[in-house]
């Protein structure tokens, strides 16, 4: 094995969502067994890694702005792009002044052999410049593993990777191919180490998670059965999963299951028919609202949260208002609200109706408001109770989730150091705290 990588100090930036964590986390896990570690805040590194998201204009120009900034902070550094906007605009970011390589999708599981394979070239003074590794999205098939937990409590476990189904805003199947997954097998076993290496709490990721199985003839249900009996393992939550694919059975599993958490999220995108119609999403609001109460009947506590989108092509004053009455009654704890953004190749720019820039920042401005009085009502609903707290790392004071995601607070008085992170402690939740993006508790029981 090459010592290229031996004492080089490295940062990792992620952008988008939390698979871009759980692969930068995969990444610097694999760096840090070859010599590498990661910079300090306030250290010059020598590599840096910055994963890219397409999903917006905005969190394209989130992902150039990273760019610049680590260039600028890391003078002489090897810059190295991934993830979605690396492989949708690989040969512009590959002319960028200061990055070294780029890499796409098909190739992202082997940066870490091409970061060292171009260090050396640079030592020897052969390096090519601007080197870009892409390939077509049609050859885009390789399922790269990822369970790690980086710098953080829980750990993030990618099952499934890619998507089939071209909805017509999204540019998502074109930067990460097909839906292609992990080995049930190979799951549990990133699983079993991870509870190895002391973790507690695990989130299961991926593009469409429901579409599991696809490319190994298995089942999503029969994955989460086997990822329930890991022992060691105490929690376990689904980051997003498609309405028309969470089947009842999944829901009635997770309320029976040992370690499956009372948390969903669920991609509404839309309250109006119409516009769904138009996104060509697989489910209407009928169906979306009997997912909901089938939750709330087998999980009462649950947290639900969900993703709306707004000012999309189509989304004429009347959808939009018929979207808001939907969502408005929606027994949700809390929206992850975007505003439609353009993305070049998709369907929908062939709708001719167009939302202008200011009526969509009322729009999503009206649902983030509408999200906080959700979240605040559904936190407001469990003062007073005791829940189970898995603790994390904080400057001031101890912090943690419960089972169904609700964000605590705990006086520094009440936790031993040795319990400030990941330790499951029964904590009563006294009252929001000032600013009520959170709850006030104190531990009963450790």
């Amino acid at each position: 094995m090459s010592d290229i990588l031996h004492n080089k100090a490295a940062k990792f930036i992620s952008l988008g969502c939390k698979l871009n964590f759980a692969e930068n986390s995969t990444v610097c896990d694999l760096m840090e067994k070859r010599g590498a570690h990661r910079a300090a805040p306030d250290e010059q590194a020598d590599i840096c890694i910055i994963n890219t998201c397409t999903v917006t204009e905005t969190a394209n120009h989130k992902s150039r702005q990273a760019i610049h900034k680590v260039i600028k902070e890391n003078p002489g550094a090897f810059i190295v792009v991934m993830g979605c906007y690396a492989q949708m605009q690989a040969h512009t970011l590959a002319e960028m002044e200061g990055v070294d390589l780029v890499v796409g999708m098909e190739h992202k599981g082997r940066v870490v052999d091409m970061l060292e394979e171009r260090l050396q070239e640079r030592n020897g003074l052969n390096a090519c410049l601007h080197e870009a590794h892409t390939t077509a999205r049609k050859d885009i098939k390789t399922f790269v593993p990822s369970c790690s937990r980086g710098n953080r409590t829980r750990y993030f476990i990618k099952i499934q990777d890619g998507c089939d189904y071209f909805c017509s805003y999204c540019a998502i199947p074109y930067s990460r191919g097909r839906s292609r997954n992990g080995s049930i097998e190979s799951l549990v076993k990133q699983a079993e180490q991870a509870a190895a290496e002391g973790g507690k709490e695990i989130v299961i990721t991926g593009v469409n998670i429901g579409d599991f199985g696809k490319s190994t003839d298995e089942r999503l249900m029969d994955l989460l059965k086997a990822l329930d009996r890991v022992d060691g393992i105490e929690r376990f939550r689904i980051s997003s999963i498609e309405p028309n694919l969470l089947t009842e059975e999944i829901i009635d599993f997770c309320a029976s299951s040992r370690a499956f958490m009372p948390h969903f999220h669920i991609p509404l995108q839309s309250g109006s028919d119409g516009v769904l119609s138009l996104m060509r999403r697989k489910y209407d609001t009928a169906l979306f609202q009997s997912r909901i109460d089938y939750i709330h009947a087998a999980m009462p506590d649950a947290f639900i949260g969900v993703d709306v989108i707004t000012g999309t092509r189509g989304e004429t004053p009347q959808l939009w208002e018929e979207s808001l009455a939907f969502i408005r009654q929606l027994d949700v704890a809390q929206l992850h609200v975007f505003p439609y953004s353009e993305r070049p190749g998709t369907a929908a720019l062939s709708i001719p109706y167009r939302v202008d820039e200011k009526e969509k920042h009322r729009r999503c401005h009206a649902l983030i408001n509408l999200s906080e009085e959700k979240r605040k009502d559904f936190y407001q609903r469990f003062v007073g109770s005791v829940r189970t707290v898995l603790t994390e790392h904080a400057v001031s004071r101890a912090k943690g989730f419960t089972d169904n995601y609700i964000q605590v607070e705990m006086p520094d008085k009440d936790m031993n150091p040795l319990l400030r992170d990941n330790r499951l402690v029964k904590v009563h939740l006294d009252a929001l705290n000032e600013k009520q993006d959170a709850v006030v508790g104190h531990i009963v029981e450790t």
